[in-house]
């Protein structure tokens, strides 16, 4: 399928959405520009084909003529089939140097998108890396915050233990006593007389 300056004209690129592009009505003034200078070269290429043909056509009805009368006129009308044959020539370099052009801005454009898509890698894998980076500080900071708290908890459980068995040794203690007291008031108050207690 050929490429017309009305394909340019009407076709449409859709909107990138979160990247920075060129200002679209800015390349739209430059494709009209191509546009303009496309149609030339068309129209002038129809131009030159038009007189290439009328040439051709004209050459075809000269050699009868020519047969006829010998003349130098199929001389003079050979000088402008070069320059007829040049002009296309040109137009097509201009076509060309369009087609390059274009071929060129998609470069650029690709080139520029895969730029800003490694740019956007390396702008989320450090991102990434930052918020592993935080997880993992957070983490070792409450595992030791963490730590500190067993640590402190066992140290006041020894601490209640200790406590229980030094409480448990003096109470025994405390008690034995009372026992040992009572058990000798007991064996006293049984080696007295019933007439001593008064009754």
């Amino acid at each position: 399928m050929a490429l017309t300056p009305d394909d340019v004209v009407t076709k449409q690129f859709q909107h990138v959405r979160f990247k920075d592009g060129f200002d679209p009505d800015e390349v739209d003034d430059f494709l009209d520009e191509i546009v303009i200078e496309w149609r030339k070269a068309l129209e002038e290429n129809a131009e030159l084909k038009a007189k290439l043909a009328a040439y051709e056509s004209g050459e075809a009805a000269a050699a009868p003529a020519v047969a006829q009368a010998p003349t130098p006129a199929p001389v003079v009308e050979a000088a402008p089939a070069p320059a007829a044959e040049a002009a296309p020539s040109g137009s097509a370099t201009a076509t060309a140097g369009i087609i390059e052009l274009a071929q060129r801005l998609h470069d650029e454009h690709v080139a520029e998108g895969e730029a800003k898509r490694n740019q956007l890698i390396a702008d989320a894998e450090n991102e990434v890396n930052r918020i592993r980076s935080e997880a993992e500080a957070k983490q070792r900071e409450e595992t030791a915050r963490h730590e500190r708290e067993r640590n402190t908890l066992e140290a006041r459980i020894t601490e209640l233990r200790n406590f229980e068995r030094d409480y448990r040794t003096q109470l025994r203690s405390y008690i034995e006593g009372q026992l040992r007291d009572l058990d000798e008031k007991s064996a006293s108050t049984d080696s007295t007389p019933v007439s001593a207690i008064g009754l």
